[in-house]
């Protein structure tokens, strides 16, 4: 069963990305905190690179103005995600997460089978809200669509 709203995060491990690689518990990431979590089925893919990620960067401010931090997430390796943010132009403040073996996304329940596609197991797309550790909006995108996971419509269900 996939989290729910009114549930905590789990607590897992991840691989955060600044001036190295660092590892990060989510208790750490989410508590006394607003954020925005969007996770992307992986990195240099077509939709996350051209749609899903540049929207994020193009709102991060907007984010930032109402007090939320931004995390992008994909079951990828640091190396990876590194390497993605960089060709991305991703703000400093924008974190870059790593679920390198897809621990966080299993915990949460949005783990998908992209096999078929030579991926392996890997996350849903997705936003989370939560504030405290606490989810507050969950939007999860139905295979192969990329529409209530926008930086745009998260804004608006924001209000």
């Amino acid at each position: 069963m996939s989290i729910q709203i009114g549930d905590r995060i789990p607590e897992v491990t991840l691989k955060r990305i600044r001036e190295g690689v660092e590892t990060v518990d989510t208790h750490a990431l989410f508590d006394d905190k607003k954020v925005l979590l969007f996770a992307v089925p992986g990195a240099f893919t077509p939709t996350c690179s051209e749609r899903h990620l540049p929207g994020f960067v193009q709102h991060y401010e907007d984010f930032k103005a109402r007090g939320i931090e931004v995390l992008c997430m994909s079951v990828n390796d640091p190396f990876v995600m590194k390497a993605w943010g960089e060709s991305q132009h991703v703000p400093q403040g924008l974190e870059m997460l790593a679920d390198g073996n897809g621990d966080f996304s299993r915990a949460l329940g949005l783990e998908m089978d992209a096999s078929g596609y030579g991926m392996g197991t890997r996350s849903k797309r997705f936003a989370l809200y939560a504030e405290d550790g606490v989810v507050k909006q969950l939007h999860v995108e139905a295979p192969g669509e990329f529409r209530v996971s926008s930086a745009e419509y998260v804004l608006e269900q924001l209000g």
